[in-house]
């Protein structure tokens, strides 16, 4: 029986899902800049598309980061001769799944009783939570984004407006952590 689990996030893995924060952030701003604005194409449409297509890219981002991580642990367990599924792996799976679904859960009752303001708040501490619960070692570095995932919540709770930077700088903390702690 294998000790560890082959799901990890470092090296390409973490900066695909860095590029993937980063193409979401840029994405969701501009649509909601879109339809602030009268002569653009996005003002025509109504709240609810807006708000369906915002909880697509949401959801894409979540489904690649997730087939990034499996098929980044299973080249590793192809390269160690290990078996992918194993004790540890499949209870890692059941947390990641778990701790993802109670938060799209705890968004979305949040964004349909107008907590608007808190989404990101919200995403960002329970972010932080989810890095330190599905790290099994005690990596120094994924600790360190997650405290800067707790920051930057604690920032937007106070500047609600500062949504789009927090989500830039957790995708750029992703990708550097990517390149220092290589696969």
């Amino acid at each position: 029986m294998v000790s560890s689990s082959s799901f990890s996030l470092k090296g390409f893995t973490a900066i695909q899902i860095g590029m993937y924060f980063l193409l979401a952030a840029y994405l969701i701003k501009n649509i909601l800049d879109g339809f602030l604005i009268d002569d653009n194409p996005m003002g025509m449409m109504s709240a609810q598309i807006i708000e369906i297509t915002i909880i697509s890219i949401l959801i894409f981002v979540f489904l690649f980061s997730s087939l990034a991580l499996f098929f980044s642990a299973k080249r590793r367990s192809k390269k160690l001769e290990l078996s992918l599924w194993n004790p540890v792996s499949k209870n890692n799976l059941w947390r990641y799944l778990g701790s993802f679904l109670i938060l799209f859960l705890l968004l979305y009752f949040s964004m349909n009783q107008g907590f608007i303001d808190l989404l990101s708040p919200i995403f960002m501490f329970f972010y932080a939570l989810i890095l330190l619960l599905i790290n099994q070692k005690s990596n120094k570095n994924l600790q360190i984004i997650s405290g800067i995932c707790a920051l930057l919540a604690i920032t937007c709770f106070l500047i609600p407006s500062y949504w789009y930077a927090s989500i830039f700088i957790i995708g750029i903390a992703h990708i550097t952590f990517g390149i220092v702690v290589k696969g």
